[in-house]
């Protein structure tokens, strides 16, 4: 990793106004490697996290309506949420990087999900018209969270849920200090030789450092004008669920 590299990477995490090009060349790049290396990574937890964060819709309120997966990714969650036994729905996966979306597409064949190249700050979808949205691991990725956040808020119809999973930083010392380790230094060497890449590893625990910790994306989802914000840790505070409703 050369210091040029370095500095590119931390410049994006930090929403620079070059951070949309960064970021969609990077998940680009990666995105055949991407599940393997979410697999390894997180120990292969990152499968349950996400069933969690799907529960966490409270999906059969609304079987039937349409679910917004942002920052879709490879479709692991639209794909999980189209297999729900119940569902009746549809689910758009919506993602600026093409490429993760063609990879997904296999994922989803048969299943009620749609996806769409589209940013997270201008969704191609009516007001009101989702019954629910997730992103996971994603959301730290957009070059302006809160205006993110009130986009997501004006698809959605009253009544509904969002959901975002999301990498935080542990408060414990120890912990904290054992996950900066393995995400700053083991991370990036082995994402860079399985994907290829040589920044993309080096920019997600950067990302994650310059992101809200819970209390704070808490607030700014409520800013944002969702009600009922709460959040729950996972994995020793290395991971966090927040959860609100756009009740008007």
């Amino acid at each position: 990793m050369s210091t040029v590299e370095l500095e590119e990477a931390r410049a994006a995490a930090m929403g620079s106004a070059e951070k949309r090009a960064y970021v969609r060349g990077m998940f680009e790049a990666i995105a055949p490697r991407y599940d393997l290396l979410n697999r390894v990574f997180s120990l292969t937890r990152d499968r349950a996290w996400r069933q969690k964060a799907i529960g966490a819709l409270d999906i059969s309120r609304r079987p039937d309506g349409v679910y917004l997966d942002l920052c879709a990714g490879t479709l692991d969650v639209a794909s999980a949420i189209a297999r729900l036994d119940g569902f009746r729905g549809e689910v758009i996966g919506a993602d600026f990087a093409e490429p993760m979306l063609r990879l997904g597409k296999p994922k989803a064949q048969g299943l009620r999900v749609a996806p769409v190249t589209a940013d997270a700050l201008a969704l191609p979808l009516a007001d009101r018209s989702c019954a629910g949205a997730i992103v996971a691991f994603g959301i730290r990725n957009v070059i302006d969270l809160d205006a993110a956040l009130r986009e997501v808020r004006r698809v959605l119809e009253p009544g509904a849920r969002f959901a975002i999973l999301e990498f935080t930083t542990p408060h414990n010392a120890i912990v904290r200090a054992g996950f900066r380790a393995y995400s700053h230094f083991v991370l990036p060497r082995v994402g860079a030789l399985v994907s290829g890449h040589g920044s993309a590893y080096t920019y997600l625990p950067v990302s994650i450092d310059h992101f809200p910790e819970e209390r704070a994306l808490g607030e700014r989802m409520s800013a944002a004008g969702f009600g009922g914000v709460s959040w729950e840790t996972m994995m020793l505070g290395v991971v966090a669920l927040h959860t609100g409703t756009r009740e008007k």
